[in-house]
């Protein structure tokens, strides 16, 4: 049943973007940059948002082990979470150079 769920969700996908490949009446071409970029700026902020998450139910786990241990956890946390954000961070820096 999830196999048949992704498979009607890529194929609405694909006929939704049917129309950003038509041509237009003056024969002009539709720039893909920007769709291309804000589809990349989803995903890197998706996947960014998952393994930040990912980090900090791994972080609560281990200090509800061993509470002790929580000041080097802390510190390795939110440097982690930093280093997590800072990708997104550069995709953003990068489709700003790239989009006129």
């Amino acid at each position: 049943m999830r196999k048949l769920q992704y498979l009607f969700m890529t194929l609405s996908v694909l006929c939704m973007a049917m129309p950003a490949f038509a041509q237009t009446g003056g024969g002009s071409t539709i720039d893909l940059v920007p769709i291309g970029a804000g589809v990349g700026m989803a995903i890197a902020a998706g996947l960014c948002g998952l393994g930040q998450g990912k980090a900090t139910a791994s972080a609560v786990e281990a200090l509800a082990r061993n509470p002790g241990a929580r000041a080097g956890i802390q510190i390795l946390l939110i440097l982690g979470l930093a280093l997590i954000e800072s990708l997104t961070l550069f995709t953003l820096v990068i489709i700003f150079l790239k989009v006129k």
